[in-house]
């Protein structure tokens, strides 16, 4: 059933499927079952997790870092609330998920997270892409409409952050962003599709069923996935090495974007 709106948001847990799908020019595909999570920061403050199994800015088998997001140093609801202000972005003072990979056992690289931006009315305003590579480099897109975004329009962001050594930064990337609810809960989807200047060339999504997060939902994750935030570097490496060995042509690092955000 639709979460009741009268009630405060709690935090979620996802369990879901990663999909990758590259068209050329070798085609080449994978997917893997993973978990993240889903955290209403306005309606959290600076609370605690209530679940034994994970922490916020502590250590545990799971555990979000404040630090970890945003600029690293400000509340997090001060630094998005900021960015949207400088970018245009007035009417988002609705609720803000951010959904992300926890860290486990102190370890995560998150390849993506998105700030969803709602207005007061609980229609989707903002959603920001927090870009990461394995160089240790980071760029945020922000998707905007200038007004409400409905659940399943396309978004799209010029392309100008390295993220694989098999893509040049050029072309653009297409968002869409579906959430419905159904037996087994609230579904969620995520999709990146990527074209470059001949087309589209890959397609990506993040999809999951959330639940409230509580330690038999975590322990259940942690048995299916024990070890799935070092899974995610080294699946990386291993999909580049199957690439690489079917000589898929390799584009050297450019120097990353001036600019932190791109619209």
């Amino acid at each position: 059933m639709p979460r009741d709106p009268a009630q405060p948001a709690q935090p979620q847990l996802c369990l879901g499927l990663v999909r990758h799908a590259r068209l050329r020019p070798r085609a080449h595909a994978f997917s893997y079952g993973m978990f993240y999570l889903r955290l209403p920061l306005r309606s959290m403050g600076a609370q605690d997790f209530a679940a034994r199994l994970m922490s916020r800015n502590g250590a545990n088998v799971l555990a979000f870092r404040d630090s970890d997001h945003g600029d690293g140093t400000t509340p997090l609801l001060e630094w998005i609330d900021g960015l949207l202000q400088q970018h245009g972005v007035l009417d988002a003072g609705g609720e803000i998920w951010l959904q992300t990979m926890p860290r486990m056992f102190g370890y995560v690289f998150n390849p993506i997270s998105f700030w969803f931006c709602h207005r007061p009315d609980g229609a989707l305003r903002a959603v920001l892409c927090d870009v990461r590579n394995t160089f240790g480099e980071r760029h945020l897109y922000l998707l905007v409409q200038g007004g409400a975004i409905a659940y399943g329009s396309e978004l799209v962001a010029k392309k100008i952050f390295h993220v694989s050594p098999f893509c040049k930064v050029e072309g653009q990337y297409r968002f869409r962003f579906l959430r419905n609810h159904d037996k087994d809960g609230e579904r969620h989807l995520a999709r990146v599709d990527y074209d470059d200047l001949d087309g589209p060339i890959l397609q990506t999504s993040l999809s999951g069923t959330a639940q409230p997060l509580r330690d038999g939902a975590i322990a259940w994750a942690l048995l299916r996935y024990p070890l799935m935030t070092f899974g995610v570097m080294a699946r990386i490496h291993w999909q580049a090495l199957r690439l690489w060995l079917r000589r898929v042509p390799f584009f050297s690092k450019p120097h990353p974007p001036q600019k932190k955000v791109s619209r």
